[in-house]
Parts: C-alpha cells; sequence; structure tokens
C-alpha cells in the first residue's frame, strides 16, 4: 500500500487505496459540527470508485476494520454500518459485503466522530455508514482475474454479483471461485545454529501454498407487518493446502505437507419496526456452523509425525434492541442478547506411528451466553456528545471428554465517552471503558504447530476471559487544504491476560496450553493522516498513512520476569499513494504494507516471526463506463518472511540452549490483473 513520511521522525500511515480527498456536501456542515461529515457520491467522482469498498478506502482520515471473529453479535463488527445497520454476517466479511454494493447504488456516506441519534456506535469511536439509495431495477458485475506467480503458477478466479430491487424490495446474490495464493511462503535458505553459535544445519528450502474459494451468499430485503425485514445467508468452501521441502546439505530432506479443509454456512435475519415517532425496536438472528479438518504431515531423517484435527463449531444468537428519542438532547438504547455455543473437537497425533496423548485432545464444550445492555446518549450542545453505557454478562462453559469442567462467570462493563468538536475542524474524543475478551474455541483444543516444529502444543477449556480498563484519548484536524491529522493514545490494564503457560503433571512441565497470567499492560499510539498532494504539484494525487506503535507487558510463568504478550506486534504501518488522471480514466498508486515483528513464549521455545514490507504498484483503467481493468506488480520489494526459533533442552527458564532455528523464505514478485464489467 503506499508511502508516507512523517515530520518530527515519526512514521505515518494509513488504511486505503485513498483517491484525491474527497470533500463533503456543504449542505452537511451543520451536521458535521455535531461530529458527522456527510459524502456524496460528487466528493468521489474523479475517483470513478466502482462499489462501496472504494469509496470508504477513500473517506479521508478513516482507517478501515473489517473487525473481529469472535462469539455473540456484540462487538464483532467492524467500523462500517450500512444503512446504519452492522452486517448479520460473520464468514460472510464486511469487505466483501461493500465490495457487493455498487458505487452507483450509495446515496451518501456518513463519517460519524463520536455518535449520532439512532446510531450504534458498536464502542467504537469513529465509524462510516453507507447509506445506499432506492435506485429500482437490476445490476450486477462479473469478474475474472488471473495471478501469475513467480514459480510459474497461475490462478485464476471468477466472480459475478447481481442486486434486484422492486417494490421496496431488494434482492442479493454473489458467487465466488477461485484460486489464491500463501504469500508467505516461498523459496529460501534455513541455518540451524548450536548453542556455541556453530552451524548445524545448512539448507535450502522450497514452499508454496494455496486455497480455493468456492463461496454463495444472498440476501433479501423486504417490508414486512409495518417494518422491515433482511434475510442473509452463506454456503462457504474454502480447501487449502501446502507443502514446504527442505533440502539438508550434505544429503537427506525434511518434508511437510498439510491441508485444511474449511466449510463454513450462516444464516441471519434483522427485523426492525418503529413504534411510534420516537421508538424503535429491533429482532436480530444469527445462526452459523463451521466444520474445519486439518491434516500435516511432516517426514525426516529417522523421523514422522503426523496430525489430524476435526472440529465442528456451532452458535446460534438472539439479540433484541429497543430505541427511544427521550428529547432532542437525549436518546436511550435498551436491550439484551443471548447465544449458544458448541465446539466437538478430536485430535490425533503419532510420532514414528506411535500414538502420542495430548491434553484437551478429545473435547466438547457447550457455552450459553447472556448480556444486557443499556446505553444512554446526551447531546446538550453543538458539537458535545457524551455516552454512558453499562453491560452485564453471564456465561455457563461445561466441557467434557478429555477435560471435565463447569464453571459460570459473570461480568460487569461500563462505558463513559465524550466527543466534543471545538471548531476550526479539530474534534477531541475521550473514552473510558471494562472490556472482557470472549474466550477462544482454538485455545480449547490442541495445535497443530506440534508437527513441523516438534513442540507439544495442548488445549485448555480451564480459561478465564481477558479483561481490561481502557482509557483513550483523541485528538482530530481538519484543514481547509482537506488534509486530516488524528492522533490517539490508548492504555489497557489488563487482568488475567491469556498467553500460553506451561502444564505440569506429577510437579514436571510437560507441555504449554493457553492459561491466565495474571495482570498485565498495553500501551498504544496511533497516528493517522491523510495529505492532498495538489498543492505540491501532484495534480489528483493523495497520501493517505497510519503508524502504530505498541507496548505491552506480563510476567511471564517461567522467569518470572516481566516480558512482552505473545503475538501483539511493537510497530505496523501502512502508506498509500494514489493520482487520479481523469483524461486518461486512469488512477494510479503505490501501496506500501510495512514490515511487522510478532514473537510467541513457550515452554522450551521463543518463536519470532518477521514479516517484510510489502510494496504493490496499481494502476486502473476504465475504458468505457461499464469495464474496469486492473494491473498490480507485486511485491516489488520481495519481501521475505523470517522465522527464528530459540529452542532450549528442558524450561526455558533454566537457560539450556539446545540450538536457534532461522529459516528466511522470499515468496517472490507476482502480476495479478482483473477485468470487471458491470451491468444496470
Amino acid at each position: 500500500m503506499n508511502l508516507i513520511i512523517l515530520a518530527a521522525g515519526a512514521a505515518s500511515l494509513a488504511v486505503a487505496q485513498a483517491e484525491p480527498a474527497p470533500q463533503p456536501d456543504a449542505s452537511a456542515q451543520p451536521a458535521a459540527a455535531r461530529g458527522v461529515i456527510a459524502y456524496p457520491p460528487s466528493a468521489f467522482a474523479e475517483a470513478s470508485p466502482d462499489t462501496a469498498y472504494d469509496m470508504v478506502l477513500r473517506l479521508p482520515g478513516f482507517a478501515f476494520d473489517k473487525g473481529a471473529t469472535v462469539r455473540g453479535l456484540a462487538g464483532s463488527g467492524g467500523n462500517v454500518l450500512i444503512d446504519g445497520q452492522p452486517p448479520v454476517s460473520k464468514n460472510d466479511a464486511l469487505d466483501e459485503l461493500l465490495k457487493r454494493i455498487p458505487a452507483s447504488s450509495v446515496a451518501r456516506i456518513e463519517l460519524i466522530r463520536g455518535g449520532a441519534p439512532g446510531i450504534d456506535m458498536q464502542g467504537r469511536s469513529v465509524i462510516a455508514n453507507v447509506v445506499r439509495a432506492r435506485i429500482g431495477g437490476a445490476q450486477g458485475a462479473v469478474m475474472t482475474s488471473a495471478h501469475f506467480i513467480n514459480d510459474g503458477r497461475v490462478l485464476t478466479s471468477l466472480r459475478a454479483e447481481s442486486q434486484f430491487e422492486w417494490a421496496g424490495r431488494r434482492f442479493e446474490t454473489s458467487l465466488v471461485f477461485g484460486k489464491g495464493p500463501d504469500d508467505t511462503l516461498g523459496d529460501g535458505r534455513r541455518l540451524r545454529f548450536g548453542p556455541n553459535g556453530e552451524v548445524v544445519i545448512d539448507s535450502t528450502v522450497d514452499a508454496d501454498a494455496g486455497g480455493l474459494r468456492a463461496w454463495t451468499t444472498g440476501a433479501m430485503e423486504t417490508p414486512l407487518g409495518g417494518g422491515r425485514l433482511r434475510v442473509n445467508g452463506a454456503y462457504m468452501r474454502t480447501p487449502a493446502s501446502g507443502e514446504i521441502t527442505d533440502r539438508l546439505t550434505g544429503g537427506g530432506r525434511e518434508y511437510e505437507y498439510f491441508t485444511n479443509v474449511r466449510l463454513q454456512q450462516e444464516l441471519g435475519g434483522r427485523y426492525s419496526r418503529g413504534l411510534g415517532p420516537r421508538t424503535t425496536l429491533e429482532a436480530v438472528a444469527f445462526q452459523q456452523w463451521n466444520d474445519v479438518e486439518t491434516r500435516a504431515d511432516f517426514e525426516a531423517p529417522g523421523l514422522r509425525r503426523d496430525f489430524d484435527l476435526d472440529k465442528a463449531v456451532t452458535e446460534t444468537v438472539g439479540r433484541l434492541t429497543l430505541r427511544r428519542t427521550l428529547s432532542p438532547a437525549l436518546n436511550l438504547e435498551l436491550g439484551g442478547e443471548g447465544a449458544l455455543n458448541r465446539l466437538e473437537s478430536q485430535t490425533a497425533f503419532t510420532l514414528n506411528g506411535r500414538a502420542v496423548a495430548l491434553p484437551a485432545a478429545q473435547v466438547e464444550v457447550e457455552e450459553t451466553r447472556s448480556e444486557a445492555f443499556g446505553t444512554l446518549t446526551w447531546r446538550g450542545r453543538p458539537g458535545l456528545t457524551l455516552e454512558a453505557g453499562l453491560r452485564h454478562e453471564t456465561s455457563s462453559i461445561a466441557s467434557s471428554g478429555d477435560v471435565n469442567l463447569e464453571k459460570s462467570l459473570a461480568f460487569t462493563k461500563p462505558r463513559l465517552s465524550l466527543a466534543w468538536s471545538a471548531g476550526g475542524g479539530r474534534q477531541v474524543r475521550l473514552r473510558l471503558e471494562r472490556e472482557v475478551g470472549q474466550l477462544n474455541f482454538d485455545d480449547f483444543v490442541a495445535s497443530s504447530s506440534a508437527v513441523s516444529t516438534g513442540a507439544v502444543l495442548a488445549g485448555n477449556p480451564d480459561l478465564r476471559p481477558q479483561q481490561a480498563w481502557v482509557s483513550e484519548a483523541a485528538f482530530e484536524q481538519r484543514f481547509e487544504s482537506g488534509a486530516v491529522l488524528v492522533a490517539t493514545w490508548r492504555a489497557s490494564d489488563l487482568a488475567d491476560v491469556i498467553d500460553r503457560a506451561p502444564v505440569f503433571v506429577g510437579g514436571v512441565a510437560v507441555a504449554d496450553a493457553p492459561g491466565n497470567l495474571g495482570d498485565g499492560s498495553r500501551r498504544e499510539a496511533i497516528l493517522n493522516l491523510t495529505l492532498p498532494l495538489d498543492r505540491v504539484g501532484v495534480r489528483g494525487g493523495q497520501l493517505k498513512g497510519q503508524a502504530s506503535w505498541r507496548d505491552s507487558e506480563v510476567n511471564d510463568p517461567l522467569t518470572g520476569q516481566g516480558r512482552e504478550i505473545s503475538g501483539l506486534r511493537p510497530v505496523e504501518w501502512e502508506a498509500h499513494f494514489t493520482q487520479d488522471l481523469p483524461t486518461l480514466r486512469t488512477n494510479w498508486g503505490v501501496d506500501v504494507l510495512g514490515g511487522y515483528r510478532e514473537r510467541h513464549f513457550r515452554l522450551s521455545e521463543v518463536e519470532t516471526r518477521k514479516v517484510g514490507t510489502w510494496v504493490v504498484v496499481f494502476a486502473e483503467y476504465k475504458p468505457r463506463r461499464d469495464i474496469i481493468l486492473r494491473l498490480e506488480l507485486q511485491n516489488l520489494g520481495e519481501r521475505n518472511v523470517q522465522r527464528i526459533r530459540e529452542v532450549y533442552v528442558g524450561p526455558r527458564s533454566e537457560g539450556r540452549l539446545a540450538y536457534v532455528d532461522v529459516r528466511d523464505l522470499e515468496y517472490g514478485r507476482a502480476v495479478f490483473v482483473r477485468l470487471r464489467k458491470t451491468f444496470g
């Protein structure tokens, strides 16, 4: 994505392929003073966007987030609403939904900062709302693409989508069938060093992987009983496979082959109805079925490891929300959500043909959750919004099989936020909230990482959710030139941090599994910049970027010393340069996705993963209103991915280093071509 340079020695970067900075509707400026900025289609006209997703990515000062994978509906949505509502979907990702909305059917996009009447902010300070127009008739698009990989593979894809609107009813369908690569695997070198730095293994690696998407989605909206009903469904089959061949110097090889077949099905619905001029009622129901089959085999001289995992997860969710306008300045929201989740998992691990017992290899888990919530929003004066919310969550978890347990949990989650538009394009946003994470069902079962590394990664259903008191402050400055600067500071005081912890049998640590490590902390600083370049001679150009810095600490359960939390990336950044050339019916740009580092701490190993910078140059040509040709030159810097394993004899707290294994793979350059034809 594209490059950006920050004054004062700080890198600033962001999220999107932004075109020349869209300008808000002048008639909407009084609303902007209240924290809502409306961008009509004319604000994006020079960029000629094709979908609502293209338009969202071009919003100044906005970084797209498609949301998190959690159970239940609360907290699962991204930071974009469609017609004021979050999608009732999980497997069908938010970016995919936005790509299916033609730009021609968008009435406007609202950037909501701090809150707006009738809008559920989903716990966020800033969201975008895509408001669709009622245009009637049929629209559709067909896309075909080809991915030319440097190792000779050519991966093709076909996508078709349609919308039909008639008499207030809307029907949507989408079909996707195509292959894609795994850009974290490639060719490279592997070195293993002994405890004194001597070279133990020197080898060459040939690795590649990819997958297939066979997806079908559909939705229907219709008036019903004085309200409006939307029903959507998805059937998504995503098989993937890969192989890694490690040719050792002096003869011999190590070989790993893995497959992962995921079948995701979901059905969701929302019904909303007005109960008088000041009250609305909304009911939501959602059901999903996720089945995963994982197979991984590893061979080396005198060694064979085989891992099998079959996992089935189901989720049933219901949610009811009542919204009432108490006065022009005061809004109330009350509601409740209930969920039933089930997990069935069977794991098998063999070493040289002999079965190896893994903790939590065969488990069945059932979780019931309920949450009651209320939010009061006050807008007593222009430019000032105060929101106070309270949620109370209760859950019960029962596990059978290898681990038999039952437990109940309850948490109260208050929230207080303030947004103040101070004039001159400035806004200050403050937030204090108690957040409670969800237990990840993947933590309940053993992991396939045991195959390639030899480490036993067990599961653990006996976990408490991680909790955090979060305080956040953000300052936003919008300039007359269209430039936007947003600086955010977020501090989290953590309890029951979930990370890898040792598993003891008879007082001896034999494996590691997810566990609660106690208290911890996390600090984040985020800088977001949108900069139009017309004033520096690049007509129709824009620079957009975001940089995030994180610091975390938790006490290590083995050493007792403070360390960072596993998997958190200390620095992330990305930047985007784009330029619109309307006389040539073309726009082009450079996308730069910065490199990052993450580290994982286990019983007898510290694994560090370093991913290099990803650079893409792209161009889109529109010879006709209904045809778009896109060309991408990917990975121009030939990004590498390093895996560094520091492996110890026994627990790493004893300090007896066995070896350091460094694998450095390079995916190589690739070319991507896509042709899109629209109808209607």
